[in-house]
């Protein structure tokens, strides 16, 4: 370390405006080229092999992501793990500081500028929009299995007041800007609460953005149960107009709701989510008038003008013809069980898919990615810049800084890699005392795997339960 300091130091002993960068990537280099997934391998496939508990201790023992630049992943992870375990309390306390970061998050910009010079993955990890409202999802059922629907209907306004932000943020009908289960879920706790008015509307909310957004982005439709549930919650308004309207609109002209004895509301966590991978593109520069480069790819019709303003910088960049800029991309993880059923009293309620998280992680990376594109590119440039400065002075220094300057190029690979691929979901009639129920999971249409449970449910009670497949194809 002392060459290091020895070789970065000027005349006067201090450091030159462009050598500090170099120290910035000399520290960067040593940050391994694995994504993240693969740095926390052992954690991964304990989670995936269902060793829950070992994965549980795995992740206890990482000291450094529970107070580093991951935090954020780290609670969210502690908070699923410890959901799934039963531990619902512990599990929202996990949540809740996942939530707080988020409430509280604000751009460190010196993290900011020595990732132009290092890689994203130097910054704090903020977490992507979807991940924000799913860990309010799992902090409401958390409440609900806990018996503490008030504290449900708290997260519901968290929820919505997300749902209001990301409306905000994005303007245009081709991002992700509502979320249709988000809506689905408010409606089912409204109702739980027998509070059938605001059911209603949240169920009439999520209705409009399958039938618009799910439909045209992510080819979902709205499921049969989300119809039933907001015809019924529609008669017990007493909204007798919109009632009809609907009962036309699904052509259930006979229907007629029916108030069970109690009820359950099984959730179905299908799969896992994709997680984030690099890619790369190679641009070539083209040099154009009045102090403009334009970084393009003919393969893939992308260009992207950088002006340079200083003629020392531009001379600098012109001596760059093609170079590598990385990038985040999602990977599927198929899910390995396609359908699934609750039989209760030799009826069979299908699963019904209420929310696609692997869609939704893949647009929401789509939609930004000339965001991406264009702190990539700024990105190659700076490095380059300083690489060609450092060459004047000193040629051998240069080059190390333009290994230095490729190794260090990697894209940000971090997200919530716990969550489900796909999320289902059925309401079914329980009589009053214990139920026997089979959840039947399907491979193909033809293997079924089959779990037995017990409901005892009171009179007028609503029951929560969750099954999680964590197994995949990849």
């Amino acid at each position: 370390m002392r060459t290091e300091l020895q070789i970065l130091q000027n005349k006067k002993g201090g450091l030159s405006i462009w050598r500090l960068p170099v120290f910035l990537l000399l520290v960067g280099v040593l940050v391994s080229c694995a994504s993240y997934y693969h740095k926390h391998y052992d954690f991964n496939q304990e989670f995936e092999k269902g060793d829950l508990q070992q994965a549980l201790k795995t992740l206890s023992d990482n000291d450094k992501e529970a107070k580093g630049k991951n935090r954020f992943i780290y609670d969210v992870n502690n908070g699923l793990l410890l959901s799934i375990l039963g531990k619902y309390e512990e599990s929202n306390e996990s949540f809740e500081k996942a939530f707080l970061f988020g409430e509280d998050y604000r751009v460190n910009y010196l993290d900011e500028a020595a990732s132009y010079f290092t890689n994203p993955m130097f910054t704090v990890y903020r977490g992507e929009d979807h991940e924000h409202l799913m860990l309010l999802y799992f902090k409401a059922i958390n409440y609900l299995k806990l018996k503490q629907p008030e504290n449900a209907l708290v997260e519901c306004r968290r929820l919505n007041i997300r749902l209001n932000q990301l409306s905000d943020k994005y303007r245009s009908d081709e991002k992700f800007q509502r979320d249709a289960f988000v809506h689905t879920l408010m409606g089912i706790i409204y109702q739980s609460t027998k509070d059938y008015n605001n059911a209603f509307i949240a169920y009439r909310n999520a209705l409009n953005v399958y039938e618009s957004d799910y439909a045209s982005l992510f080819g979902i439709q709205a499921p049969d149960q989300l119809r039933i549930d907001l015809l019924n919650t529609a008669y017990w308004s007493g909204l007798t107009d919109e009632f009809d309207q609907f009962r036309e609109k699904f052509s259930m002209h006979d229907y007629q709701p029916d108030i069970p004895s109690a009820e359950l509301v099984f959730f179905w966590h299908n799969g896992l989510a994709p997680v984030k991978d690099e890619w790369s593109i190679n641009f070539v520069i083209s040099r154009q008038p009045d102090n403009v480069i334009v970084f393009s790819n003919p393969t893939l019709g992308i260009s992207f003008p950088f002006r340079v303003d200083d003629d020392n910088d531009r001379s600098k960049l012109a001596n760059l013809e093609v170079f590598r800029v990385a990038f985040p991309r999602y990977v599927e993880r198929p899910m390995y069980f396609q359908s699934a059923g609750l039989r209760v009293n030799d009826q069979v309620y299908t699963m019904q898919l209420t929310e696609d998280i692997s869609k939704v992680a893949f647009l929401s990376l789509k939609q930004r990615f000339m965001t991406e594109l264009g702190k990539g590119l700024l990105r190659a440039a700076l490095k380059k810049a300083s690489e060609y400065s450092i060459r004047k002075e000193d040629d051998r220094l240069g080059a190390v800084i333009g290994l230095v300057n490729a190794m260090t190029e990697k894209a940000d690979t971090r997200n919530w890699q716990t969550l489900p691929h796909s999320i289902y979901y059925t309401r079914v009639p329980l009589n009053e005392g214990p139920n026997e129920a089979t959840f039947q999971l399907q491979v193909d249409g033809a293997q079924s795997v089959d779990y037995q449970f017990t409901y005892t449910a009171q009179k007028g009670e609503t029951l929560f339960h969750t099954f999680s497949s964590l197994e995949s194809l990849r």
